[in-house]
């Protein structure tokens, strides 16, 4: 079994989690990991945190035992929504940094759909929180962007896209772009909602993030 349920709990409320630690999470004395923190979409919110292993991040880890990030998948409560516990995603995140081995200088955020608009949200509320997120057909408050012109965005979506408009990620990028934060956007021509499968196949994904360590924005 590569991911473990753990349950983290703040104020009222609990959030269960999956966490994956690298095979080699533990042997060398002192090595700080990289973490990925991943969103899910609204069809997988609720109690079964197995529905979290159909997309994105936890579905890689479940294919690739070898995973080299520590990956951390809240479950979002049924009939919630990402944008309404930030304050509680940030502290999972806390928590982690004093729990298991991370480099506090290489937590990395993403998310898909419901959980797009989450990474684009928690981000924004704690820009010196993550060293790089990539959203993947998500939205947000474009007024609110030029809060992470410090932290570089790789933003994902599928021109054919009818349940999250291609719309909703262009406006984040374009008033990002204005405030001259570091910013990339792919399209993928032929796809509908689902964007995250090929994203997440990605090798390039993994290397982009790994490029990025906290404070450094790059124009790219």
């Amino acid at each position: 079994m590569t991911q473990q349920v753990q349950t983290f709990t703040t104020g009222a409320m609990s959030l269960r989690y999956l966490l994956h630690l690298p095979p080699e999470y533990g042997k060398e004395k002192g090595k700080r990991w990289p973490l990925i923190v991943f969103l899910h979409g609204a069809g997988e919110r609720g109690s079964d945190l197995e529905l979290l292993k159909l997309h994105g991040i936890p579905r890689v880890v479940e294919e690739n035992a070898d995973f080299p990030f520590v990956t951390i998948a809240p479950q979002c409560p049924e009939g919630s929504w990402w944008p309404m516990h930030l304050t509680e995603l940030n502290a999972l995140v806390e928590q982690a940094l004093l729990v298991y081995d991370v480099d506090p200088s290489r937590v990395y955020l993403t998310g898909i759909s419901m959980g797009g608009y989450g990474a684009w949200n928690l981000a924004i509320a704690y820009p010196e929180r993550f060293a790089a997120i990539a959203p993947i057909c998500g939205g947000g408050d474009p007024d609110s962007v030029c809060a992470i012109t410090q932290v570089p965005v790789w933003a994902f979506h599928g021109a054919r896209d009818n349940v999250v408009l291609i719309r909703e990620s262009r406006k984040m990028v374009d008033a990002l772009r204005e405030c001259g934060g570091s910013v990339r956007f792919t399209i993928y021509p032929n796809a509908g909602h689902d964007s995250w499968t090929k994203t997440y196949q990605n090798p390039r994904l993994y290397e982009w993030f790994s490029s990025h360590h906290k404070g450094e924005a790059e124009v790219s």
